[in-house]
């Protein structure tokens, strides 16, 4: 009889370590109904959003639309062009510089691409966060179009007309039969650090030497870039003669009795430019044959 309490003691513990075991999976298995619950719920709540390309499409074109038809004024200032002209250009690079449309970009907005790149030197991180492109797809429409334009160059490329005897220009009369004229200019560019000083100008900027050649209808008919900034004008003429298929200079003087013409001879001729022995021929040539 003095064993009960303690059967009935042990009985008793039994009982609430069942209990509680009893409510643990309990409180285990609502935990997990809870958590299948609420994913069935997100399920039918939560919609994936599909891209539509129509809209981006659209979206992406409003900063062609600001920029070239808005109005004339303002495609002038941006892509130094009229919209007419634009048109223009954009159906010939489409019909004879195969230049095409991809799935989310016209030919229109890469030509504004690429004429808003070269009329204000604007960078590729600029330019895609304007036409909220990415930097490839900048790139790769600019370098598209520029091919387009290289294929163009027997459409696009003017050949240079003498000035006839009788013409009335003021500013050209005075030259018969001259095809063209150049002259050196400095254009600012960007170089490795080490290169800096090869391209340092006596103006302190950084830039190339080019040598152009311009029509006397401001056509430009023959462009020599490449030379380092602090090169002579002189040297780079020289190199633009000398080389293969290089710039013909034809170099008529009618009045070597003068000091300046024949200091300036001299100079071109030390400078291995031109050779005075033949525009000394050339000369006797004119004043016999034309009684100067």
């Amino acid at each position: 009889m003095a064993r009960l309490p303690l059967i009935v003691q042990n009985e008793r513990r039994k009982r609430i370590c069942l209990a509680i075991t009893i409510w643990l999976q309990m409180c285990t298995v609502a935990s997990w109904f809870l958590v299948a619950l609420g994913a069935i719920h997100s399920l039918h709540i939560y919609r994936p959003k599909v891209r539509s390309y129509i809209l981006d499409f659209y979206a992406k074109r409003d900063y062609v639309k600001r920029l070239v038809y808005a109005s004339d004024e303002t495609c002038i200032e941006q892509v130094r062009m009229d919209r007419t002209t634009f048109f223009k250009l954009c159906e010939m690079l489409q019909t004879l510089g195969e230049l095409k449309s991809s799935r989310n970009m016209l030919v229109d907005e890469q030509v504004a691409m690429f004429l808003h790149i070269i009329s204000h030197h604007l960078k590729n991180r600029v330019i895609k966060h304007h036409f909220n492109r990415s930097g490839e797809t900048v790139s790769r429409s600019f370098h598209n179009v520029l091919n387009a334009v290289i294929r163009l160059q027997d459409v696009l490329f003017k050949k240079a007309e003498p000035i006839t005897a009788n013409s009335t220009d003021p500013r050209w009369k005075w030259f018969k039969n001259c095809l063209s004229t150049f002259d050196g200019t400095h254009i600012k560019n960007r170089v490795p650090t080490v290169d800096k000083p090869r391209y340092r100008t006596r103006k302190g900027d950084i830039a190339t030497n080019m040598l152009g050649v311009c029509t006397p209808d401001m056509q430009f008919v023959y462009v020599f870039p490449g030379w380092e900034g602090s090169v002579a004008d002189g040297r780079v003429l020289r190199d633009a003669i000398s080389r293969r298929h290089g710039l013909k200079v034809v170099i008529i003087l009618l009045m070597l009795d003068t000091q300046i013409v024949r200091d300036f001879l001299l100079l071109l001729e030390d400078k291995d430019i031109i050779s005075m022995s033949g525009v000394r021929v050339t000369n006797q040539v004119l004043r016999k044959n034309f009684s100067i």
